[in-house]
């Protein structure tokens, strides 16, 4: 079995993700800011780490990575404020990137959004703008690292019930659905740290018919 850490270890889709990959015997660390949430992390299946990612330096990051089989990024400064977006999204995304290639730890998965891009289109009077940016460069900086990456893409997270099944889309191709369960994210999570094949690929997508594993597998 493996170890993973869950960097934003409190947030609504890594409380959904770590009893999915605890069930499988999976060792769990999640990284939180907040000491008060260790029990909400411990009630999913996994173990807190209390640190906080926003000043926490490259060495104390590899430190905190040390041992790990994969790295799930699935913090967020939860937007408001544009110095803070970059600070975590942008920042510190890059800094937990260049930690887990220092610490020895090849497997990094980000959880990022459907239309991350450079090109992303959002006007910089759109208060969207901020987190838009530092997505597409955090994106970028892991596309270019020496990690074995996957970087997926759900639309807007809802906390509908899961159904396993989603649509590969593209911000172009999505359609009037654009919504995607939190629960179905913290799925692709499991399948594609599972999958060999998912090294080096993007998945961008909503709640659909096809079933994550196969969605996955065909891509």
């Amino acid at each position: 079995m493996a170890k993973y850490l869950i960097i934003g270890g409190h947030g609504k889709v890594a409380l959904l993700t770590a009893p999915l990959l605890a069930r499988e015997g999976h060792e769990v660390t999640a990284v939180i800011r907040n000491p008060e949430h260790a029990g909400d992390v411990e009630a999913a299946g996994a173990t807190p780490l209390v640190l906080d990612v926003e000043t926490a330096s490259q060495d104390e990051l590899a430190s905190a990575f040390a041992g790990q089989d994969a790295i799930v990024w699935s913090a967020g400064a939860g937007g408001g404020d544009p110095r803070r977006t970059y600070a975590v999204d942008r920042d510190a995304a890059i800094r937990s990137m260049d930690a887990a290639e220092q610490a020895g730890v090849r497997r990094y998965v980000m959880v990022s959004y459907l239309g991350a891009r450079p090109d992303h289109g959002i006007p910089e009077d759109d208060s969207f703008h901020a987190y838009a940016e530092a997505k597409a460069a955090a994106d970028e900086h892991l596309r270019r690292s020496g990690l074995d990456w996957t970087i997926l893409g759900p639309g807007a997270l809802t906390l509908d019930e899961p159904t396993g099944r989603i649509r590969l889309a593209s911000p172009e191709s999505v359609g009037e659905r654009r919504e995607t369960s939190r629960g179905n994210v913290a799925e692709a999570i499991r399948v594609v740290l599972a999958a060999e094949h998912a090294v080096g690929h993007q998945y961008e997508f909503v709640d659909g018919e096809e079933p994550i594993v196969a969605a996955v597998a065909a891509s």
